[in-house]
């Protein structure tokens, strides 16, 4: 999406979102995870605290989303470190997770007066992934295995993928991985049926989808650390939660508590049982502990 379409996105964002009314805006990118996530900060806030939640979600890629939290048009969104490095800060990649998050904390607030709440918990990196069958066959474990069968893939990627620094560029370098002709990009939720058809070889998946579980697939060990820790957290306008100090405890009380194999169980609930958003997120908000601290502060 070029500049000239993201201004009028955020345009149309902030005419929509004018309200007398004190209301926290909860956004998110264009993929399921994202949308699950939204719903679970949004019902977070709906069950502690007394404030309207208006939801913004499938907003688009990175860029976009970013910027509408720049803009004034969210309050809210959740935010991959890794992501924030190489595609907003335009970083190089570092393999500490804990590097990365003060790295990524600090020049937000410095930059924009954003601010990254302790992670949910789990991360979402790249998985480069490839059909059962295939990775038995040809002894496939790592993606330098991938290198050393000297094939050409078809390779099947999100549009986001084939652009951002810490992409299918930076990963054709660190492997030497050989592509044949062009990646076929598509929305991430067609990648695995495109797999499954033998329409593609390998499609360049996400860690935390939830039919990774349930598929005959192979996930590629990323031998070479190639890509950056993705940590998920809750990046909020610093003047939303000066405004709104209930905002903070409500949203802590989410920090560490959703796994890697809890969030690729909400994402095939959506995914493969193909139920709704609202429900899913309503169901893991039940399961949790109540924290008392949190409850306490005003």
């Amino acid at each position: 999406m070029g500049r000239a379409q993201i201004v009028a996105c955020l345009m149309l964002l902030l005419a929509s979102g004018c309200s007398r009314q004190p209301r926290i805006v909860v956004g998110s990118k264009n993929f399921t995870e994202q949308i699950i996530l939204g719903e679970i900060l949004a019902q977070q806030l709906e069950r502690r605290t007394q404030l309207p939640v208006q939801r913004k979600f499938n907003l688009g890629g990175t860029l976009l989303t970013q910027e509408a939290l720049m803009s004034g048009a969210l309050d809210l969104y959740p935010e991959y470190t890794g992501t924030a490095l190489t595609a907003i800060l335009k970083e190089k990649p570092s393999s500490d997770a804990g590097v990365v998050f003060r790295q990524v904390k600090a020049a937000y607030h410095d930059r924009w007066r954003l601010e990254w709440l302790p992670p949910l918990g789990f991360a979402n990196t790249f998985a480069m992934t490839v059909r059962g069958e295939t990775a038995r066959s040809e002894r496939l474990k790592s993606i330098s295995d991938t290198v050393r069968s000297q094939r050409p893939w078809r390779l099947g990627a999100g549009y986001e993928f084939l652009q951002r620094p810490d992409g299918l560029s930076g990963l054709l370098r660190a492997y030497g991985l050989r592509i044949q002709d062009s990646p076929v990009t598509m929305d991430l939720g067609l990648l695995y049926q495109a797999l499954e058809h033998d329409q593609v070889d390998m499609i360049a998946a996400n860690s935390t989808d939830g039919l990774l579980s349930v598929l005959d697939v192979r996930v590629l060990l990323d031998d070479k650390k190639y890509f950056p820790p993705y940590e998920c957290a809750a990046v909020v306008r610093e003047s939303t939660l000066v405004a709104y100090p209930e905002l903070r405890p409500a949203l802590e009380e989410l920090s560490g508590q959703i796994s890697e194999p809890a969030m690729r169980r909400l994402n095939y609930e959506v995914d493969g049982k193909h139920r709704s958003v609202s429900d899913v997120a309503a169901e893991f908000l039940k399961t949790l502990p109540t924290r008392k601290s949190a409850e306490s502060r005003p």
